[in-house]
């Protein structure tokens, strides 16, 4: 009776789970850069972000900050650790978040920039997204640049900005799972097409 239950018990989680990843949103992404005329030569790189040590988001911060080094190191930079002085280039990481209300108005959400941070959810754990009250929620859009350049010219090699929009509350619109779709689309077959927008699923 128990095994049965248990068998039952995964199978439903599965679903659910499945069913979270079918209604992730796609992500629109868009890069600028020369490599067609000036291969993109890969090196040691460093973050750049402005964050407010007193941001109650500095967290959130820190959790795209590490996507975009992870996708960073995936296609073939590496990452200068405990020295970031030393390296070639510099990522600058920017974050904005904005909410948009069911009659499509919009109004900004900052993340570490030490700005308000309005009342959006601290994104700890997942929410169920689930809107039991009958009105329609609200979504949360949320935009990632990253700008590379050369630390000792400060000539920009590559920049590229990815948005996803989702309802708020849904696991699309949590810090964990935006900033890590949100950094694998933007450096999808990097360096990518330059100024050609494209959707990632």
């Amino acid at each position: 009776m128990k095994r049965s239950f248990h068998v039952v018990t995964v199978v439903g989680l599965i679903l659910t789970l499945g069913a979270c990843v079918a209604a992730t949103p796609p992500v629109e992404t868009i890069r600028f850069h020369n490599a067609a005329s000036e291969p993109i030569a890969v090196g040691s790189i460093a973050i750049s972000t402005i964050v407010d040590e007193t941001d109650n988001r500095i967290l959130e911060q820190r959790t795209y900050d590490a996507a975009v080094m992870q996708e960073l190191q995936r296609v073939g930079f590496s990452d200068t650790g405990n020295a970031p002085d030393s390296s070639e280039y510099i990522a600058r990481v920017t974050i904005e978040q904005s909410r948009i209300t069911a009659g499509g108005r919009r109004s900004p959400v900052s993340v570490g920039v030490g700005g308000n941070t309005g009342s959006y959810g601290s994104g700890v754990g997942l929410g169920i997204g689930i809107n039991l009250g009958g009105r329609p929620k609200d979504k949360i859009a949320t935009e990632l640049s990253v700008r590379i350049a050369r630390r000792s010219n400060s000539d920009v090699i590559w920049e590229g900005r990815s948005s996803v929009e989702a309802k708020e509350g849904s696991p699309a619109s949590q810090p964990g799972l935006a900033a890590s779709k949100l950094a694998e689309a933007l450096f999808r077959d990097f360096p990518g097409e330059s100024g050609t927008t494209i959707k990632v699923k």
